[in-house]
């Protein structure tokens, strides 16, 4: 709420003191302004800096909360609860470690569950989108790593320092002079049929 605009915070006022705005119709000479009574409401308003709101809005609540952040204990519950709901498989592990990264927020927590898309291989959505990218706008490659980080919209150094690691490791892809170049599993784990001049890790 303290994102809103002093005109919004102005027709606020009587909103919610006497439950009535009045509201200027036309310009100049023909404008006329017309009053509308509202029905009795509750005003709830929710911030993360309330030292940005204004003194007269604050004075227009009559009462005012502070909610303290999450435990560590508490996030760990709700990292398990999201992971059964979004079906992502959690080790027992790794819910107090997502709870410990999350700034005490429940938000934060939930979105790294969401936002990351991991999947039963362990590969990410940006991973996904590599591969995807290797297997069909490059034909397999080679490509080169500025050609697939433009496909995918990512920084050359993430993609190299970040996704790759994991899928040469896991035998996804493989780095040539030439390039990069898909392997059989790429193909297998995104359900496409495997090309007869594809090479593998044997």
């Amino acid at each position: 709420i303290h994102r809103l605009s002093k005109v919004i915070e102005e027709y606020l006022y009587p909103a919610v003191e006497d439950f009535r705005i009045d509201i200027v119709i036309d310009q100049g000479p023909a404008a006329r302004s017309v009053r509308l009574n509202l029905p009795r409401f509750t005003l709830i308003g929710a911030t993360t800096r309330a030292g940005l709101l204004s003194a007269p809005l604050r004075s227009r609540f009559g009462v005012s909360h502070r909610l303290d952040y999450y435990s560590a204990e508490d996030l760990t519950s709700i990292v398990r609860r999201s992971a059964g709901l979004l079906e992502v498989k959690l080790e027992e592990s790794a819910a107090p470690e997502i709870a410990r990264r999350s700034v005490a927020t429940a938000s934060s927590a939930v979105t790294a569950l969401e936002m990351l898309e991991i999947d039963k291989n362990g590969l990410d959505e940006m991973d996904k989108r590599l591969l995807q990218a290797l297997t069909g706008k490059f034909k397999g490659g080679p490509a080169g790593l500025h050609s697939l980080a433009a496909a995918v919209g990512e920084e050359p150094g993430t993609l190299e320092e970040v996704h790759e690691p994991y899928l040469i490791l896991e035998g996804y892809l493989q780095r040539t002079q030439q390039g990069r170049v898909a392997l059989p599993r790429a193909y297998e784990v995104l359900g496409l049929k495997v090309p007869a001049s594809q090479p593998s890790l044997l």
